[in-house]
């Protein structure tokens, strides 16, 4: 018998392999259906945002969103928007710490105007008031001082009290009598009385520290110019800061009699619509 020649197989994939093949698009498209269907449970989202910010600090002040209306459920597209959301950040941090910068140099450039502008004012109200001191012929008694805030005069204690009191001398009389004149051309400006003292403790008497004593030779003073002049009560202040602003050092006699004194600021324009 003759031999049969072999058939060649038929050209292509084996026939399981086809089945195979529709079997995956079969489970491919049984999965999409699935997910289709599916809805985003917002509480896990919540809790994965929140990881993201403690851990990675993506968002901002513990914002659970990329942007207003760009979250999770909008399915893949939330990992495109990230990247251009964390460029657009760096961007914004950018410009607000330009914004930050040129509003703080802008706040320091007002307030540096304003400081020259009242410390003008305070010069000028000085030199008037040096004129007026030196017109009187108190230079001796009154030394006249000046920032930008207001005037200053200061009067020393021995020259308005004796020694523990809080009564004005006789002989004080006309000194403060000028100093009313001057304070009257300022009467719509604030007006601050200070008190102050040394540091030797009293011992007996009517006060009990030189807190007391300094508050009540303040008060003499305001009361003082309330009787003798037209000022405004409302416009003047006064306080007792006893030995604790010193100008000069108290383990000297010199020293001492140059902290026992009374101060009088009169503000300047600027400083008293701040103040007010």
């Amino acid at each position: 018998m003759a031999k049969r020649k072999e058939e060649a197989p038929a050209p292509g994939s084996p026939a399981w392999m086809a089945t195979f093949g529709d079997l995956m698009n079969l489970l491919l498209c049984f999965f999409v259906l699935l997910f289709s269907m599916s809805t985003l449970d917002e509480k896990k989202w919540q809790e994965v945002a929140a990881s993201f910010s403690q851990t990675f600090s993506i968002f901002d002040g513990g914002a659970t969103a990329i942007g207003d209306g760009i979250l999770i459920s909008n399915g893949a597209s939330q990992l495109n928007e990230l990247d251009e959301y964390i460029n657009s950040t760096g961007r914004t941090a950018e410009d607000n710490d330009a914004a930050d910068y040129d509003e703080k140099n802008t706040t320091e450039s007002a307030l540096e105007q304003m400081q020259a502008a009242g410390l003008q004012q305070s010069e000028e109200m000085a030199e008037l008031i040096e004129e007026m001191v030196a017109e009187s012929q108190m230079s001796d008694a009154i030394d006249v001082q000046f920032n930008a805030q207001f005037v200053r005069l200061t009067l020393r204690g021995a020259l308005l009290f004796d020694s523990g009191r809080a009564d004005i001398r006789d002989d004080a009389v006309p000194v403060l009598d000028k100093v009313g004149v001057i304070l009257a051309k300022y009467s719509g400006n604030i007006i601050e009385i200070e008190g102050h003292t040394d540091n030797v403790p009293i011992t007996g008497g009517r006060y009990a520290d030189n807190s007391e004593l300094s508050c009540a030779r303040a008060l003499s003073v305001f009361n003082y110019f309330l009787d003798t002049t037209n000022l405004e009560p409302s416009m003047i202040k006064y306080a007792g800061r006893g030995e604790y602003v010193p100008v000069a050092d108290n383990s000297t006699e010199e020293g001492r009699a140059r902290n026992r004194r009374v101060e009088i600021r009169i503000y300047n324009d600027l400083s008293t619509r701040t103040y007010q």
